[in-house]
């Protein structure tokens, strides 16, 4: 397996799942503070509040990086720890702290990936709305501009969100995210807002940022399949398409929302909150766009003779059906078939940006301690097949630039808490002993194997 020249290989992260320090150096509280202190809102009853450490130990986890052989390390910026209330002045220890770990990073000849939004909205913004309120994408486009003229110097890319699907619909419709609510119209209000505080930022960072420096947004395409070739199954596989995917692709791809939406959502919201010339801001250029893929996603009509199951987000006819696959230690089906595909059709759609995978994972259960090398041949297994389908969507005309493994660490798993594990790199919660794992080493043969790094 050969990638093309320049490939980046890395591993990525997300400041509320392995930072820590909550309140330290002016950190104020985000959405996922008060949520992970919710009772009942997250397995175990665990926070973040400490999470990895990584906030003391970002010098040993840069070492890590180094010793597994990674040429690019994506993390996120927390919003809190850069403006405790949303709004203002920026925090200048919450800058430092970012400056020293880029500067921690180029030493070792990692290059930084920066995501400016990965769900920490600062608690303030949601008091006064969060992401249903309009004022709330202003006020990240303010935001960007900070982190943003502090590294802009020695960050060459720069995504504006992770996952604005995941932010508006888990966290508004399913409540299963932070802020926790379930209401179908306050999640494409979000989603709409989302989506233009992305091109308020992409103006932001236009404006601050060197020329040469690239611009990008992470979205989770689903691979969405009907569960059968019912009537009722294609029309909910459909449904579910149209606000998980097309509902995001169309207006950063073209500037317009889908055709059916407004029907289809008819019921819900009469989207008021989207204004003239929105979609123009939200369709502004971008050098890539990011792709998160985990698995195929069946999708079947909810029964009428039984009890419904849980809906799908903001589909209320349509339910995820259990998938066949063999699957991870979460219950997600493993299809790296599925993977090659996804690929090859967002390429499709998005061309000609080019396409970075910004995440791609598994988590499986993990002894509690090694004291060597940890052995984890399930996710090893998984990383190997995964990483040769990147290879195969390539060769099917796919313009992949890069692969960057979720996790680099063990980490808080949002609402799984501690209980599921991702990570190249095991963490004793305990004692914040780091392992390097099987997966790991990998990682760095695949790597070695390519090239890349050293082309």
């Amino acid at each position: 397996m050969r990638l093309p020249d320049g490939f980046v290989w890395g591993a990525a992260t997300a400041a509320y799942q392995i930072e820590g320090a909550r309140h330290e150096d002016g950190r104020g509280d985000s959405i996922w503070d008060t949520f992970s202190h919710t009772p009942g809102a997250i397995d175990g009853g665990d926070t973040g509040d400490v999470a990895c450490d990584h906030y003391h130990r970002y010098r040993e986890d840069v070492a890590l990086m180094a010793d597994i052989g990674l040429n690019a390390y994506r993390f996120s910026v927390s919003w809190p720890r850069i403006q405790a209330s949303g709004s203002g002045e920026a925090n200048r220890a919450g800058l430092d702290f970012y400056s020293r770990l880029v500067d921690e990073l180029l030493a070792r000849d990692i290059r930084p990936y920066v995501t400016l939004y990965h769900w920490d909205l600062p608690q303030p913004l949601q008091d006064a709305g969060g992401w249903t309120s309009r004022d709330t994408a202003y006020r990240f486009a303010e935001f960007s501009v900070q982190v943003a003229a502090s590294l802009g110097d020695r960050v060459g890319v720069f995504t504006t969100l992770n996952e604005p699907w995941c932010s508006a619909f888990l966290g508004h419709a399913s409540g299963h995210h932070a802020p926790g609510w379930h209401d179908d119209a306050a999640a494409f209000a979000a989603a709409h807002h989302l989506l233009l505080a992305h091109g308020l930022g992409v103006q932001a960072l236009r404006t601050t940022l060197p020329s040469e420096a690239q611009i990008s947004i992470t979205l989770n395409p689903h691979l969405i399949r009907p569960a059968s070739q019912s009537d009722a199954d294609v029309d909910a596989a459909d449904r579910a398409d149209l606000v998980t995917n097309r509902l995001f692709h169309e207006p950063l791809r073209r500037g317009a929302y889908p055709t059916g939406l407004a029907d289809q959502t008819a019921a819900v919201t009469d989207w008021s909150f989207a204004r003239d010339g929105d979609l123009q801001t939200i369709n502004a250029p971008i050098d890539f766009l990011g792709v998160n893929y985990y698995q195929p996603t069946p999708i079947a009509a909810a029964p009428a003779d039984a009890a419904a199951p849980r809906p799908w987000p903001g589909v209320p006819s349509a339910f995820e059906h259990p998938n066949p696959l063999p699957h991870t230690g979460m219950g997600w089906g493993i299809d790296p078939d599925a993977f090659v595909e996804l690929l090859t059709l967002v390429g499709k759609e998005f061309g000609p940006v080019p396409l970075v995978v910004t995440e791609n994972g598994s988590a499986f259960p993990d002894p509690p301690h090694a004291d060597a090398v940890l052995a984890d041949p399930e996710r090893t297994d998984y990383l190997t097949a995964h990483v040769g389908a990147v290879h195969r969507a390539i060769e099917a005309g796919a313009d992949v630039r890069g692969y960057f493994a979720w996790s680099l660490l063990d980490n808080f798993e949002w609402a799984w808490g501690y209980s599921q594990r991702f990570g190249l790199v095991h963490v004793d919660f305990a004692t914040q002993r780091r392992t390097l794992k099987q997966s790991a080493l990998a990682y760095r043969d695949l790597m070695a194997a390519d090239g890349t790094a050293a082309r």
